[in-house]
Parts: structure tokens; C-alpha cells; sequence
């Protein structure tokens, strides 16, 4: 668990490095994020504990403790995760974030360069927050074996850090692969390259026997999968804007199987979204899997059976 953390933190600069790389191998199978901000503490994630990085290899929950990031350590780390090709990245760099070749994504903040009224780029980068992608082989294990099958559509419903991402890799593998269910001709849309970790067409993680579409909007991934790769199963991560529905629409009318992930904390946040009251009534989805908070990654708090499922 502590590699992948490891290999997340390689991204930072040479000075922040030679302090992280120091921890124990327990808290780094439980840090969730590696956030840096310009001239203030090098921080820790894990769940709701926040932690500091002392020059002696260890934590702290005092900021005052922590070793300082400088703007220049943003700069190199910055340069680092974009491996020294910032222009190669700049579709992503305007949405706000960067995704590693090993998958692990990395939030911008800093000054937004705007065209036509629209974001184009952003400058002047004043923070990172390293989100650590996990794979967990085991992880959709106890979902499939609650909710019994993926037929008729899965949405997973989760907060930020509740593990959403991490269980709907195992899904593809498992789906895809037939472990614990029927196998199926699975697509993965992998819009920011979470799922897969995709560099240079090899996944990094083990999507089993999926088609990943790599880069493709969601819209843009499901139309051309069901084009081309007749799928029994097509999988993505954070549905929710109006331009999906369109292309979950056309799913259901090939008779595919939706599983996706939407950021809320509970199903009545779902419905209170005009977008998550639309996809619970679009008939994509039978089954609803609620997953508790970041202090309980990955748990399952409630599952919904919708369209009168038994």
C-alpha cells in the first residue's frame, strides 16, 4: 500500500522528497492526499486528520512544526508531474487539475487566464494537492456480493475521498473478467485517466479485460464505444453534467449496462441536484450504492433498489 504513495510522492521537488520519503510505511498506506502551498506547511490527508511534515521525517498536528514549501518547490514539483511538458497538459491544466502517468491526480490552484469569458489556462500556480490513486484488488468485492449483479445499472454515490474511484477500478476487472458475475464486454470512458493510469496506451492498473477510452469526454467516450465497441457494460467516473445524460440516454436505448460514480454524501443530496434527480429518473440505473465518509473509504452505508427491483 505505502508504494503508491511513494511513487506519488516522487512527483515533489528534490528538497520536499528527501523529508516525505522518510515516513513510515503505515501512514503512507493511509495518506489520501499531499497538499503544497507557496511558503506554508507541507500537509497530509488522511480521512479528517490533518498532519504536518517535520524536518526530521516525522508528523506533527501543529502547522507551526512543519517544514516550509516553497514557491519554488511548487514550481519544480509542478514541473515534475507534467513530466517538464506544461503545454501537453494545458486541456487539462484548465479544468483545475493534471493526471499522472500512474494515475494519481493533482489539483491546481493559482491565477486563471481567461479568453472569450472561458478559462484557458492558469498561472502563477500557488498550490498542488496530490490525490494518491489506490488499487485495491479486492476493493467492489463485499458490493457485488450485496447487490448481486450490475444488470440494470449501478450508480455509486460517494463524497470526495469515500473511495468511489478506487472500487470502480475493481469493478472493470471484475465485470470485465467475470469475477463474481457474469463477464461482459466492458468499456471503460477515462476522461482524466483515473481508472486506468494510462501512459502511452499501456494501463498502469488492471482494468482485467476492458476497452478504456482514454482522454474521451464522457459523452464524446459512450457514443463512441457504443459506435464501435458494442459493450455489454460502460463505466465512468463522475457523471452529473447535462451533456452526459444525452449519451446515458442512447445507452440505455442499446440496452447497456451503466455503472458510474456521482459526487454526493447522500441520496437525498442526489436528489436535490436537478442533474442527480434526472439520472435517478433517466431508468440507467437499478441499483444505488451509498458509500459512507472519507473516515471510512470504500464502506458501504446503504443500498437503494430503484424501478421496484427487489
Amino acid at each position: 500500500m505505502s508504494e503508491r504513495f511513494d511513487e506519488a510522492a516522487r512527483a515533489l521537488s528534490e528538497r520536499l522528497y528527501k523529508f516525505i520519503y522518510k515516513l513510515p510505511n503505515d501512514l503512507k498506506a493511509s495518506t489520501q492526499e499531499i497538499r503544497l502551498r507557496a511558503n506554508k506547511p507541507l500537509a497530509l490527508s488522511s480521512g479528517r486528520n490533518i498532519l504536518f511534515v517535520t524536518e526530521s521525517g516525522q508528523t506533527s498536528d501543529s502547522p507551526s512544526k512543519g517544514i516550509i514549501a516553497s514557491y519554488e518547490d511548487i514550481v519544480s514539483t509542478f514541473q515534475n508531474v507534467c513530466c517538464y511538458s506544461v503545454y501537453s497538459h494545458q486541456n487539462e491544466i484548465k479544468n483545475g487539475f493534471v493526471t499522472m502517468g500512474s494515475g494519481h491526480r493533482v489539483g491546481l490552484c493559482g491565477t486563471a487566464v481567461t479568453s472569450h469569458g472561458e478559462i484557458s489556462s492558469i498561472r502563477d500556480i500557488s498550490s498542488l494537492n496530490i490525490r494518491i490513486a489506490r488499487e485495491l484488488p479486492n476493493a467492489s468485492e463485499e458490493l457485488l456480493r450485496r447487490v448481486g449483479s450490475v444488470d440494470g445499472g449501478l450508480l455509486i454515490v460517494g463524497a470526495p475521498c469515500s473511495g468511489k474511484t478506487t472500487i470502480l477500478r475493481d469493478l472493470a476487472r471484475r465485470v470485465s473478467l467475470g469475477i463474481n458475475c457474469r463477464i461482459m464486454r466492458t468499456s471503460v470512458i477515462d476522461e482524466r485517466g483515473e481508472l486506468s493510469g494510462t501512459y502511452a496506451g499501456i494501463s498502469r492498473n488492471d482494468l482485467g479485460l476492458s476497452d478504456i477510452l482514454n482522454g474521451y469526454s464522457k459523452h464524446d467516450g459512450i457514443i463512441q464505444a457504443l459506435r464501435t465497441l458494442s459493450p455489454e457494460a460502460v463505466i465512468c467516473d463522475e457523471i452529473g453534467a447535462s451533456s452526459d445524460m444525452t449519451a446515458i440516454e442512447q445507452g440505455i436505448n442499446a440496452g447497456v449496462n451503466m455503472i458510474a460514480t456521482i459526487h454526493a454524501g447522500s441520496y437525498h443530496e442526489v436528489l436535490s441536484r436537478k442533474q442527480g434527480k434526472a439520472l435517478l429518473g433517466s431508468g440507467a440505473f437499478k441499483t444505488v450504492v451509498i458509500l459512507k465518509s472519507r473516515d471510512h473509504a470504500g464502506e458501504i452505508n446503504e443500498i437503494i433498489r430503484l424501478r421496484g427491483a427487489a
